[in-house]
């Protein structure tokens, strides 16, 4: 029988991931989550805790799935502090997908906004030309470099690593790496997944050059299904009409890269 996507599944974690001091991946099995389009998210249930909005990571088993998170509030943090045995709620997916270009293609991630661009590495060809930038704050906060480049063994390929404070790879941050690529050289489609001021960058230096850019936007998400309201960017609900929206779009939404809404649903200025 196909299950209802907006349902709760009750799955149970089968490994747990260290990939740096705060970020934990979680695998389980579920065919469905397993099958989701890069772009596409999950509501999951942490029980007792609460329940919050995942991209879903790639697994190189057939039949598993996982989610990466980094403790920050008290939702993220019961998630990583989940163990090996334990159960947590899934449902969905929901949510659009990217538009997967061909040709010479420029993916960008920082933090846990790299599992969309895991995932879409798992839908290029091999006689595309892609790069793939990863953004991070120190050394020690860099992962999936080494799965990036185990995803692109066959392909002609770059995996390129710049850190805030210059530990590791480039000194900076990954928006400056952007713009020199994008200056040198035309991306057929550059696609990105962060935190938005560094997504707004990344818009708006491909978009201003003619290139394909899609986003795929994180806000506050309470229901995943367009009846709370908390996800909006502008006239947009990120929920039913993203994550994933493309740079003409975004160009002309006035809170993107501007203004974000707190818990309350308040709006505030980044």
């Amino acid at each position: 029988m196909q299950r209802n996507h907006n349902h709760t599944t009750i799955v149970t974690i089968e490994k747990v991931i260290d990939e740096t001091p705060t970020v934990r991946t979680l695998v389980f099995s579920d065919d469905l989550m397993s099958n989701v389009l890069p772009g596409q998210f999950a509501m999951v249930w942490i029980p007792g805790i609460n329940e919050l909005p995942m991209s879903v990571m790639i697994s190189n088993e057939p039949g598993k799935a996982a989610f990466t998170v980094r403790k920050h509030g008290p939702a993220s943090t019961g998630l990583f502090n989940i163990k090996e045995g334990q159960q947590i709620g899934i449902r969905g997916p929901y949510g659009n997908s990217f538009d997967l270009k061909k040709g010479k293609l420029l993916l960008v991630g920082g933090g846990t906004g790299l599992v969309p661009m895991m995932r879409l590495l798992s839908f290029v060809k091999p006689t595309d030309d892609v790069t793939v930038l990863i953004g991070a704050k120190s050394k020690d906060e860099v992962f999936f470099e080494d799965f990036a480049n185990s995803m692109l063994e066959k392909n002609p390929h770059k995996v390129l690593v710049s850190t805030d404070d210059g530990s590791y790879g480039e000194k900076g941050f990954v928006t400056d790496l952007v713009e020199k690529l994008v200056n040198e050289s035309h991306y057929d489609g550059v696609y990105v997944c962060g935190p938005e001021i560094m997504m707004y960058k990344t818009v708006q230096s491909a978009h201003s050059r003619g290139m394909f850019v899609q986003a795929s936007l994180e806000r506050m998400m309470k229901c995943g299904v367009g009846i709370c309201g908390s996800c909006c960017v502008g006239e947009d609900l990120v929920c039913r009409d993203g994550t994933v929206f493309d740079g003409e779009h975004l160009s002309s939404n006035k809170e993107f890269g501007h203004f974000y809404r707190n818990k309350a649903g308040i709006l505030e200025k980044y």
